[in-house]
Order: structure tokens, then C-alpha cells, then sequence
């Protein structure tokens, strides 16, 4: 029996916090503080009451009286049909801008370029791209490219086009134009606690270039190794082996990454899935986050003798890279923090709208600790310049009208349905199957007996029509079998078929 858990993604609350008896309270300082430190900008819309009371779990007189009490303190302003905003003449001291941002790239071309590949390119077509009559995808990080909203984006794209002025249309900034770095900035702020300056903010086509940029610069600075999550995403461990980084085995358990295991590797740079952990949705304790942390901040490490760069002294002696992989899905818990939001020093998050809009838009960001920033955007010019501007105008104007907010409630109820069938037909078909990571992100995982092959069962899943990935294609080492099961690109009917199949292939029946 699960049971809901309040939070709301908007400014990271989560009422839990708040003490006995003083839920308005709590919610008004919440809320004020949110506003002076600049969290919420002037001008920035509040989440209407019974949106904001629905994910607090609370009743809508509470939000009503703390949106109430800082319009009499006017922090806020509100109106019949026009909602609550931070009032325009509510001005913070605006934060002073990285002391690397500005820098032009040098015409200097990177000293690092890419290994050729030491095998060959995986021919395999990926997932959902060659469609068979009756075939049922359940590939984990297809997301429902049907609901992406065409007519919100296409209203986006509009006023993009209406506001574009006749610079934009030339070679843009290779970080990304101002006015996506603003908007992310203020989500970013809102929606995962991390308070970073638009010119902190690289933009991106999507995580993937995020990690070779990554990959471009830890190399320059003599890191070749990375610390990788067992289990973990096989296709981000293929990406950083492609541009010259070796993947490192870290256990997981259900407490997220061993950070004490990672303590005995020796590696200077680890990457993790915090907020969702793939593939087995567990997010990352707090007492992991706190060591995580910890040991980025330990221990300094000796630059390479042949590297020369006059940000080596100053370069992270240790790196977290977070992927902020599935944070927007979340059903049953309370959000969770960016791991950033800790550590700025020491922390690289990246996020993109491939799963929350879609992969095609090929859009993402990069915060970084302030000494690879000039690196980071020098590596953006020199491999492809800069990012289209209209895809990059029309997300600018699709966070700050609200429509993206909107957009991924409606994505959430979508999923959650979707997963609540998922878990229906698995109790129904597969009762013995122990089933983890429901409470967020767009897959789960199925443990399966020791004495079953994973793999043949897969493959003996395919031949019945349904996709889905073993959990040792994600596995370096050892460890339980199981399924890793996509459930956002199906409908309900479709998932029930599938697990349908899948018990028929295991040889159980219903």
C-alpha cells in the first residue's frame, strides 16, 4: 500500500519540515525568504492556491493566508484572474556575476581531441527506432512523445519569432543566448534549489554534449578515470569511454552510490544519477549526499606534469558530475534537492527537457564550478559554435509563461497512471516479483530469482513482442537479475498486454 507523500517541486517544500501546529507559518517564511534571496524575481508568478495546496497535501485556506500575509508585507501582489506575483517594486540586490563569465573563447584550438574508437560503433538501432507491427516498447528513457504539447510550443515559437531581433540570428554566445539562461536560471532556482547567475549557466544540446565537454576538459587536466555507478546507465558508460574517460565501477545499494567504496578508488571525478538513480530508482540518502560531499572536499590532487593551464591551481582537486536524471517525475515522495545546491564548488549538474519535453529539441544546461567555466565554453565553440537561437527562445518563453509548469503536471498525473497500471499488472501476473523505484522517475525495476537469466529472458521477451532491458546490460559486476521497464510511452492497455507477455515468456501464468 503506498502512501502519499507531499512536496511540491516549486521551491523544494516539503511540509514535513514544518512544525507541529504551524503550517502557514512555516509556508510564509518559506515563501519570504524565497523572495529575498532572490529565488523569486520580481515579476515571477506564484503556483495558484489549489495547485500548491494539492502538492502540499494541505487545505487551501493555508495557502491563501500565507499569500495573504506577505501581500499585506508587500512582497506580493494579486489579482482577480491574474494570479499572485512578487511585486515589480520588490527589487534584491541582484547577485554579482562569476568572476569567469565573459570570457570570449581563445583562438587557440583545445590541445585535447577526442580518441578514435577502440571498437566498433554500436550498429543496433536504438530504442523505438524501427518499429514492429504489434511490438510493445518498454525500453526505460522513452518518454510519451505523444503528449508533447504542439500547441504551447508552437505559441512559443511564435512570440520567439515576434521578439527575435536581427542579432540573434547570427553566430550567439556559445553558452547560450541570454534569455534561456535567465529563465533557467530562475527555474533552476524554483524547482531544484539551485541559485546560480544566468552567466553560470552553459547551454547545451542535451546531457550528452554536456558529458564530451566534460570529458574535453577533465582530460586537458590529466583525468582519464571516472567513477561510474554498478548499476548504471550502459549508454553513458559507452559515451564517456567514446571521448576518453575509463568508467570505474561504484556499487550502488539502496541508499544510492557506496561513497565509501568510492573513497578506496583513488578517482578524482565521479558521475551520479542523485535525484532518480538508474536503473534502480533509489535516490540519494542524505547521509550520501553529506559524504558525497565530503569527499569531493577532501583531499587536493596533483595537476599532471605536462598539463599547462592558468586555472590548473585553482581547478577542483575533486568533481561530482550530477545528472539530474528524472527529477521533474516524481509520484509518491517528496522532491529532492539538486545535489549542486550543497557544493557549488564542487559539483557539475546537468539537466535537459529530453524526457520532461522531448529528446529531438536537444536541449540542455551545465552549471559548473567557476574555475572550468572559460574551459567548458571554449570546448562549446570549437564543436559546433553555439545552439539554434529559435529552439533556445521558444523553451525561454515556455518556462517564463508558466506553460512549462503546466506542462509537467499534466506529463505527472499522465505517468502516474501509467505507472499505477504497470504495477497493477505486475501484481496480477507476476506476484512474486519484487519491484523497486516506483516513487519517481519513467521506468522501474523488476528482481527477478538467482537461478534466471535476465538476458535470455529479454530476449525471449523481444521474440514475444515486448522490449525490455535486462538489469546486467547496466551491471559491470555481479549482482541479482532483474528487468528494467519503461512504462512512459505505453498507455495502459498496452502495459497490461506487456506484462502479459513478459509472465508468458517467464513461464508463469495468471
Amino acid at each position: 500500500m503506498r502512501t502519499k507523500m507531499a512536496g511540491s517541486d516549486f521551491l523544494q517544500l516539503d511540509p514535513a519540515r514544518a512544525p507541529a501546529g504551524g503550517l502557514t507559518a512555516w509556508l510564509t517564511d518559506e515563501l519570504r525568504d524565497a523572495v529575498r534571496d532572490g529565488r523569486l524575481a520580481a515579476g515571477d508568478r506564484l503556483p495558484a492556491t489549489r495547485v500548491l495546496a494539492g502538492q502540499l497535501d494541505c487545505s487551501r485556506g493555508v495557502v491563501v493566508e500565507a499569500y495573504q500575509r506577505l501581500t499585506d508585507e508587500g512582497l506580493l501582489s494579486g489579482r482577480r484572474g491574474g494570479g499572485t506575483t512578487v511585486r515589480t517594486d520588490w527589487l534584491p540586490a541582484p547577485s554579482a556575476p562569476p568572476e569567469t563569465s565573459g570570457s570570449p573563447p581563445s583562438n587557440t584550438p583545445p590541445s585535447n581531441t577526442p580518441p578514435s574508437r577502440t571498437q566498433p560503433p554500436n550498429t543496433a538501432a536504438p530504442p523505438g527506432a524501427r518499429p514492429v507491427a504489434g511490438r510493445i516498447d518498454l525500453s526505460p528513457g522513452l518518454p510519451d512523445l505523444s503528449a508533447f504539447p504542439r500547441a504551447a510550443w508552437a505559441r512559443a515559437e511564435r512570440a520567439a519569432l515576434n521578439g527575435l531581433a536581427s542579432a540573434d540570428l547570427g553566430y550567439g554566445d556559445p553558452r547560450g543566448l541570454p534569455a534561456l539562461r535567465e529563465a533557467l536560471a530562475g527555474w533552476l532556482a524554483r524547482t531544484r534549489g539551485v541559485r546560480a547567475h544566468p552567466d553560470e549557466i552553459l547551454v547545451t544540446n542535451g546531457v550528452a554534449q554536456g558529458l564530451v565537454l566534460l570529458a574535453t576538459v577533465l582530460r586537458g587536466h590529466g583525468i582519464t578515470r571516472i567513477g561510474f555507478e554498478d548499476p548504471g546507465s550502459r549508454g553513458a558508460r559507452e559515451h564517456l569511454r567514446r571521448w576518453g574517460l575509463e568508467p570505474v565501477s561504484v556499487p550502488v545499494d539502496d541508499g544510492g552510490l557506496d561513497v565509501a567504496a568510492l573513497d578506496t578508488t583513488a578517482l578524482d571525478a565521479v558521475l551520479v544519477t542523485p535525484a532518480h538513480q538508474f536503473p534502480t530508482g533509489v535516490a540519494l540518502a542524505p547521509g550520501r549526499r553529506r559524504a558525497l560531499v565530503a569527499w569531493a572536499r577532501a583531499s587536493a590532487r596533483a595537476t599532471a606534469p605536462h598539463v599547462r593551464t592558468p586555472a590548473a591551481a585553482a581547478f577542483p582537486s575533486r568533481l561530482v558530475i550530477e545528472d539530474d536524471y528524472d527529477a521533474e517525475h516524481r509520484y509518491d515522495r517528496p522532491p529532492v534537492p539538486a545535489l549542486r545546491a550543497l557544493a557549488p564548488d564542487r559539483v557539475v549538474h546537468l539537466g535537459s527537457v529530453s524526457k520532461s519535453l522531448a529528446p529531438a529539441l536537444r536541449l540542455g544546461w551545465m552549471l559548473a564550478p567557476a574555475p572550468m567555466r572559460a574551459e567548458l565554453t571554449e570546448a562549446r565553440y570549437w564543436t559546433d559554435l553555439a545552439s539554434p537561437a529559435l529552439p533556445q527562445l521558444a523553451l525561454a518563453h515556455f518556462i517564463t509563461s508558466g506553460a512549462f509548469d503546466r506542462h509537467l503536471r499534466q506529463v505527472r498525473r499522465r505517468h502516474r497512471a501509467r505507472r499505477d497500471a504497470l504495477l497493477a499488472a505486475l501484481a496480477a501476473h507476476l506476484p512474486d516479483a519484487a519491484v523497486h523505484g516506483v516513487a519517481a522517475g519513467l521506468h522501474l525495476l523488476v528482481t527477478l530469482p538467482d537461478d534466471v537469466d535476465d538476458a535470455a529472458l529479454a530476449a525471449r521477451a523481444e521474440r514475444a513482442g515486448v522490449t525490455v532491458h535486462p538489469l546486467s546490460s547496466h551491471r559491470h559486476g555481479a549482482g541479482p537479475p532483474g528487468l528494467v521497464i519503461g512504462y512512459a510511452a505505453a498507455g495502459p492497455d498496452r502495459l497490461r498486454e506487456a506484462v502479459a507477455r513478459l509472465a508468458a515468456a517467464l513461464g508463469r501464468r495468471s
